[in-house]
């Protein structure tokens, strides 16, 4: 009995809201109380487009001197063969050689981004080299063995004679991955033992500290 007397004050009290509501709801057409309106509808400015807010006007601003946009620190090198050198002495990879999932990834970019010209020994024999177009040095020779990670870094970055900049299509990373993929390669190729691999659950893809110390900055 006395679950049949709460099962119906229950639904009384069910029905009573539903009723109140309905009978005090607000009208349809207008909006519900704002709190703190000027939160809402703040007054904005297109980026070119007035804004006495600033001293000078404006709405875009420059940003302050020396500050730098994050993830676009500038590398202070020029495309020349000369701070090509420079970075060689300058620049080094925190690479650890024997990163095996730092060399999986830069087989990947070598795969889609180098072969196509250095083919995919690195001899200098890809398909666009096939078709007409001036093919790269091959990476197995001498002057390929000699030349140093930051000068590698440099070309990938600036580019060099035909070859175009890879900046913009290549991440810091991936352009150090790619390196020490073609320096594994470089060495099956001449027969040097390769080191030792390293556990891939710790990676090192990152440049260290010193090293953006040293160049004050990153990626173009």
């Amino acid at each position: 009995m006395g679950r049949v007397v709460l099962n119906g004050f229950l639904l009384l009290a069910v029905v009573v809201s539903v009723t109140a509501s309905w009978i005090f709801s607000s009208d349809p057409t207008r909006p519900n109380f704002e709190f703190i309106p000027q939160m809402v509808h703040s007054p904005r400015y297109n980026a070119f487009a007035p804004n006495p807010n600033f001293a000078n006007g404006g709405t875009l601003q420059r940003p302050e001197p020396g500050t730098i946009a994050r993830g676009s620190m500038p590398l202070h090198y020029a495309a020349t063969p000369q701070d090509a050198l420079r970075a060689g002495e300058d620049l080094k990879s925190s690479l650890d050689p024997g990163n095996v999932r730092a060399r999986e990834r830069g087989a990947f970019v070598f795969s889609n981004f180098c072969a196509v010209c250095h083919g995919a020994a690195g001899a200098g024999n890809g398909p666009v080299a096939q078709r007409g177009y001036p093919p790269p040095p091959s990476l197995l020779v001498e002057h390929a063995l000699k030349m140093k990670d930051g000068q590698l870094f440099h070309v990938l970055t600036y580019g060099q004679n035909n070859m175009p900049s890879y900046a913009s299509q290549l991440s810091r990373d991936d352009r150090w991955n790619a390196i020490l993929y073609v320096r594994t390669m470089q060495a099956t190729a001449t027969s040097v033992p390769l080191p030792t691999p390293t556990a891939p659950s710790t990676p090192q893809l990152k440049t260290t500290q010193s090293d953006v110390a040293k160049i004050s900055g990153g990626q173009p």
